[in-house]
């Protein structure tokens, strides 16, 4: 399997994402591709790395930075992300990875992969870390203002992902709302619940965001917009807690050996909600694999990224969500 990784893109690029891209090589036993300047590519590979360790290198001239506009794609033919987006088209990679511009990595994916076949809009596919296993919330910020079908085509296909990647039977399917009953919410949300119920899932009904990292349901489906502020909104309220912790501890030189004790549950809370470990997030309703990570992945969340990559490719989530989208 190969798997072309947008060595360009981050924050912490290049560095960061050859470093990544080399250990999710070798943990995943899978072939990387670093598309961008092999200049400074080479720079950061690991000592020794060379094609026949399962990482090689495809030159790329051009960057489409972090705050650039989307109109970049069609301008910057040779960037580092039009170019592995390219490969996966061209069959020449199995699967794209990019931690960098995420509305260029969406929009590049879409125009050179494009859509499934009944599939109107791709869905970003962040998985969460619920209380008893991953949760899949979708859309996490692909589509800012959906439609009915939208949020019932983002309920097939998260499902789909959830057993054919995540392996978890008959997923249950949930929306999100201002409250459980069927008659609350927006219009839009009303009128999903409707369309949810009536669909070949699991549904179960909607949850509220104090129920997100509860693990009531499998799969949550929501608007891009709303999926996208719950998601940043955890992430900083995790950070906020676990720094809230530490902070408190250490206030008080008696703390040290409370703090002594607690390091290690600390990290596995830490690790246990930590974005990277789960690496990135599948842009699903497109025909090819495209995994979107956080641009301020570090090497671990590459890794994991390449992995999730991997994943998605042996499930056959593509085909899966073909066939779903046809019966």
């Amino acid at each position: 399997m190969r798997i072309a990784v947008d060595a360009m893109g981050g924050d912490y690029a290049p560095a960061e994402i050859v470093k990544g891209a080399a250990q999710g090589s070798g943990l995943c036993e899978v072939e990387v591709v670093l598309v961008g300047d092999e200049d400074k590519i080479r720079r950061y590979l690991p000592s020794g790395s060379a094609s026949s360790d399962g990482i090689s290198v495809r030159h790329a001239a051009e960057v489409i930075g972090m705050d650039e506009e989307i109109d970049a794609v069609r301008t910057k033919k040779n960037a580092s992300v039009v170019v592995a987006a390219s490969m996966v088209a061209e069959g020449e990679a199995d699967a794209m990875v990019s931690v960098g511009n995420t509305a260029a990595a969406m929009a590049v994916a879409t125009l050179r992969l494009g859509r499934i076949k009944g599939i109107d809009r791709p869905a970003i596919a962040t998985v969460w870390p619920g209380k008893a296993g991953p949760t899949i919330l979708l859309d996490a910020g692909a589509v800012a203002d959906c439609t009915v079908q939208n949020l019932t085509q983002f309920g097939v296909m998260g499902s789909v992902y959830a057993e054919k990647v995540l392996s978890i039977a008959n997923p249950r399917v949930a929306l999100l709302s201002i409250g459980e009953e069927k008659c609350k919410g927006n219009e839009l949300v009303r009128a999903a619940h409707e369309a949810l119920a009536k669909a070949p899932l699991n549904f179960v009904g909607n949850i509220e965001g104090q129920h997100l990292l509860s693990s009531v349901a499998d799969v949550v489906v929501t608007d891009g917009f709303t999926g996208n502020v719950a998601l940043k909104s955890a992430e900083g309220l995790i950070e906020y807690v676990i720094q809230l912790a530490k902070d408190d501890l250490r206030s008080h030189p008696l703390n040290w050996l409370p703090l002594m004790l607690l390091t290690p549950l600390m990290r596995r809370i830490k690790r246990r909600l930590d974005y990277s470990e789960y690496g990135g997030a599948p842009l699903l309703g497109l025909n090819g694999v495209c995994i979107i990570g956080h641009g301020r992945s570090h090497a671990r969340a590459v890794a994991n990224a390449v992995r999730a990559a991997k994943e998605a490719v042996n499930g056959g989530v593509v085909k899966a969500i073909q066939d779903a989208v046809v019966s």
